[in-house]
């Protein structure tokens, strides 16, 4: 079923997002039209509103075969930095809340994050393994200053000298070297930094509330000199946009800093397509058709394939050019190794109160 309603009564400027389609669960979706009665009065910056979730469990699993982890927390749901790519948008959808401008505005902080997963910790049962945070939605989008979750999250696998791997593309990471730095010291810490564009005109447009390019690579720049292993992201690769900066984005990554490097081809899972279809034919009128057609030759004629194995890489002749030129620039500069594998044999429960001290 579907219900008309009268436009939107706010200004997104500043937001990647132009809409908020319809919840792919709810069973009424509701259409914009035009009853007349709009005009072209200043209307009100549409804000972003933070709500709190009590987590009974915080770690979550997974065995896909393109993941390099198996367990990872998210300090939130829904991300600011509103990047228009965001594969995570679709997981708004299980909150009943859009894909669309929901994700960027109607955030989710999870406070109980560190007391939870102490808990978890403790149980004994628990066996280590990497912990990656950032993989969905970006710990340190600018709602953390506030929240402070991921610091807090941060000490407590300090304490129990766990591995976690970290990715975001936000500069509040560097407060948090004087946690990060003993940790790495120990084998304990990697991030990833995700670099998608040099063009600060770009990168606004596509992420509009993420630190400008040369802003990320100081960061790249400051954790390197902290003794932080660090491996530049080049994702998503977004082709007829970013592509051609490939090189460049390697090279500036490893001026700064970076170890190694990675890449991912541009994937719209679900929703996403019709949101970056939006976006890039309102963005770019005069390039949309190029962009999305390359998009599909990248996916076996669609806009996005799922499978296992080639949504991260992509196929046919476009995916092995870009592979090859990957391969090529990452060897030419030395960032094509692995960081170290992060330990976990010194994984120990803090003491806690009441218990019995070793002799030992």
């Amino acid at each position: 079923m579907s219900i008309k309603q009268s436009p939107p009564r706010f200004d997104a400027k500043g937001r990647a997002a132009t809409s908020n389609p319809a919840n792919r669960y709810d069973k009424i979706h509701a259409e914009n039209i035009d009853d007349g009665w709009y005009n072209e009065e200043e209307l009100p910056v549409l804000r972003t509103h933070v709500r709190h979730e009590r987590p009974r469990t915080v770690i979550t699993r997974n065995n896909s075969p393109d993941l390099s982890f198996s367990k990872s927390i998210n300090p939130y749901r829904g991300c600011e930095h509103g990047c228009i790519y965001c594969f995570a948008r679709p997981s708004h959808a299980y909150l009943g809340l859009s894909p669309g401008l929901d994700f960027e505005t109607e955030l989710i902080a999870r406070p109980d994050v560190p007391k939870v997963l102490a808990k978890e910790l403790l149980a004994k049962s628990y066996q280590p393994s990497v912990i990656a945070i950032g993989t969905n939605t970006d710990p340190y989008q600018p709602i953390e200053r506030d929240h402070q979750i991921m610091r807090e999250t941060l000490k407590v696998l300090s304490e129990f000298n766990h591995p976690v791997a970290i990715v975001t593309k936000g500069t509040l990471i560097t407060r948090d070297i004087d946690i990060l730095a003993p940790m790495a010291a120990k084998g304990l810490v990697r991030v990833g930094i995700s670099v998608t564009t040099l063009d600060p005109k770009t990168s606004r447009a596509m992420e509009p509330r993420v630190p400008a390019p040369s802003a990320r690579l100081r960061v790249i720049k400051q954790l390197a000199e902290a003794g932080i292993s660090v491996r530049a992201m080049v994702s998503p690769v977004v082709p007829a946009l970013t592509d051609h900066e490939m090189e460049a984005i390697l090279e500036a990554c490893a001026n700064a800093g970076a170890e190694a490097a990675s890449s991912i081809v541009l994937r719209l899972p679900q929703e996403v397509s019709t949101l970056f279809r939006d976006w890039v034919s309102e963005t770019y009128p005069d390039r949309a058709a190029r962009i999305m057609g390359r998009v599909r030759e990248l996916h076996g004629g669609r806009d996005y394939d799922p499978a296992f194995g080639q949504r991260m890489t992509g196929q046919g002749e476009w995916a092995k050019i870009i592979r090859q030129r990957f391969v090529l620039k990452t060897k030419q500069l030395g960032l094509d190794r692995r960081l170290s594998e992060l330990r976990t044999d010194l994984f120990a429960p803090p003491i806690q109160a009441g218990d019995q001290l070793s002799l030992f």
